[in-house]
């Protein structure tokens, strides 16, 4: 049976976050006139996202001798990175596919609406999708079983009995999550190997791809084996 519901992650899933930062750093770092080393610092310090902002900025103000509040600094960060993000026209049209098919399709993400949102508005996903749950906003995080069932939700499924796919890079969040959640789950590695811990090597995702457009793929082919089956083929 086909399962209708599909959840992906969206910072280094259906955009490229690095990316982005990357593109912010550089033009944080000249409108700031700040000296070369601080870019390598950012890059540091961002924990791939995960540093919470109000501690990178309170460490930066510090540095860099910064004028602006904390507060100021996290705020034109969350306005500008959307701005700058971009999702590629093939992981659009991946994600429109799946809903011309009848899937459910949604964004679960951790992180502030502010700037979540938005990047999915800059980008066109927001268009593409059913609907999605930030975490900062619902105040529960993922790998929580709870943020999953507000996306699904969203999306117009009520409950997750009926299984679905998680699609994500984070082995914790995203792949321990999602199984948690009773959802089979691609991760689109960004390493070479599965890694151990909370969601180690004795718990593996159901696939692994190393671009998002291949996780397409891999659900449309359920779609070819229902209609296969109902075909006697």
């Amino acid at each position: 049976m086909r399962r209708r519901l599909v959840l992906f992650d969206l910072d280094n899933t259906l955009i490229d976050r690095s990316a982005t930062f990357t593109r912010w750093t550089a033009e944080f770092v000249s409108e700031r006139r700040l000296h070369d080393a601080a870019a390598a610092w950012f890059a540091d310090n961002d924990g791939d996202g995960f540093v919470p902002r109000e501690r990178l900025f309170a460490e930066a103000r510090i540095r860099f001798r910064l004028p602006d509040s904390v507060e100021a600094l996290c705020a034109t960060y969350r306005d500008r990175m959307p701005q700058l993000a971009h999702c590629r026209p093939e992981v659009l049209a991946g994600l429109a596919d799946l809903r011309r098919a009848g899937r459910r399709v949604g964004v679960v993400t951790n992180g502030h609406p502010r700037q979540q949102v938005a990047t999915m508005r800059y980008t066109g996903v927001a268009e593409c999708v059913d609907g999605w749950a930030a975490s900062v906003e619902e105040g529960v995080r993922k790998p929580a079983r709870r943020l999953f069932e507000i996306a699904a939700a969203r999306c117009g499924v009520a409950s997750l009995a009926d299984g679905g796919w998680c699609v994500g890079d984070d082995p914790t969040a995203d792949i321990g999550g999602g199984r948690a959640a009773g959802l089979d789950t691609i991760w689109v590695r960004r390493v070479s190997e599965w890694p151990i811990g909370p969601a180690g090597a004795e718990d593996p995702p159901d696939h692994q791809v190393t671009d998002v457009v291949d996780a397409f793929a891999i659900i449309r082919a359920e779609d070819a084996t229902e209609a296969s089956s109902r075909s006697g083929g």
